[in-house]
């Protein structure tokens, strides 16, 4: 596996507007990734690409890692053309002012603006103190009225992003908007393509609208009734300043993290015991550097491949990301590069024996 290629691959990806429900552009780009590697190929009805990997027995493994992004979309255009807005996906509505964003038209092109808000020369002192409000700010591309907004191609609906490229920081430490979870699409590309001789069919799938509630995996777990699933996302890595150790979750540099749990006192996935340990002995017989995760707030779509029909066996891998659903998320390559090789190694080690041993029992 290479570094390099993996960069290449997130910095393609990032580049690419697709918050939840208009992940259009970002599906051509990533079919085309995976095409060269898999036995079959399909998007289904709800936008989620499926390539599969034939194995050489029984069983069906799915690993899935989401191509949506949080984003915004447009509500309303005031007369003088200013547009306000309602988050797609979760925010936090403190980083947003200042930010300039790119709004994608009715005609399939982008239209810049910048978020502003009241300025603070004239607000009140109580208003000064308080943090700013979604419904406090808006988004100003330099139209002087509403129709001129029209013709530029935005309407109500228009979606929209932060605009922001990837950049090296030290080291192997890049920063960028959208890793999560671009960068899990670009670990599972990476796993796909390297995989070798799976024993039990490897279904990559790149779920639409995991942000707004795990919509993509819910029906692609659903089509394709896995014996085991996997997911790959970000997780937080709070290794910063004024936060103690206790609680930081992630460290970056230190290897992918290993969900053992997340969600609100276990309200999302509580990992399958065998999937856990399995990954952390392929881990450290093959001198992979990992962390244990348990995470307080939030999910992934393991959750609800967990759920569907009669039950599926989920674990998850995660990529420690500093500033999480922020334009400027801070990942270390060399742990996205290290979950790849352990995504890999696992969608190889399976088969039905193992699923038959741990994971579905016939008691009498």
């Amino acid at each position: 596996m290479n570094k390099n290629e993996l960069y290449e691959t997130l910095e393609k990806l990032t580049s690419i507007v697709s918050p939840s429900g208009h992940e259009d552009e970002i599906r051509n780009t990533i079919i085309e990734l995976l095409k060269p590697y898999a036995d079959e190929l399909w998007v289904d009805s709800l936008g989620n690409i499926i390539a599969v990997k034939k194995g050489s027995s029984e069983g069906r493994l799915m690993i899935a890692a989401h191509m949506d992004e949080i984003g915004l979309m447009i509500n309303h255009i005031t007369k003088t053309g200013f547009l306000k807005f309602t988050p797609i996906g979760g925010w936090n509505s403190v980083i947003l002012p200042g930010q300039r964003v790119l709004i994608k038209t009715k005609r399939g092109e982008y239209v810049r603006g910048v978020i502003g808000m009241k300025p603070p020369h004239i607000m009140k002192p109580e208003e000064a103190k308080q943090a700013p409000q979604i419904g406090d700010l808006f988004i100003d591309i330099g139209a002087s009225s509403r129709e001129e907004v029209g013709k530029l191609g935005v309407t109500i609906g228009s979606v929209a992003v932060i605009e922001r490229s990837i950049a090296k920081l030290s080291g192997d430490v890049v920063t960028g908007r959208a890793f999560d979870d671009k960068v899990g699409v670009a670990v599972l590309i990476e796993a796909f393509k390297n995989l070798e001789k799976p024993k039990v069919d490897v279904y990559a799938v790149a779920t639409v609208m995991e942000e707004v509630g795990l919509k993509g995996a819910r029906v692609a777990a659903y089509s394709i009734t896995p014996y085991v699933g996997l997911a790959l996302d970000v997780t937080i890595a709070a290794d910063v300043p004024g936060v103690d150790e206790s609680k930081q979750i992630t460290k970056l540099g230190k290897g992918p993290a290993i969900k053992v749990m997340d969600g609100r006192s276990g309200s999302g996935l509580i990992a399958h015991p065998a999937i856990k340990n399995t990954l952390i002995q392929l881990a450290e017989q093959h001198n992979i550097p990992y962390q244990l995760e348990v995470l307080t707030g939030g999910t992934t779509d393991a959750t609800i491949i967990q759920l569907t029909k009669e039950g599926v066996p989920t674990g998850a891998l995660s990529i420690p990301t500093r500033y999480i659903h922020s334009p400027v998320e801070v990942l270390n390559l060399e742990d996205a590069l290290n979950t790849a090789k352990l995504t890999k190694l696992f969608a190889e080690h399976i088969d039905i024996e193992w699923i038959n041993k741990y994971l579905k029992r016939k008691i009498k």
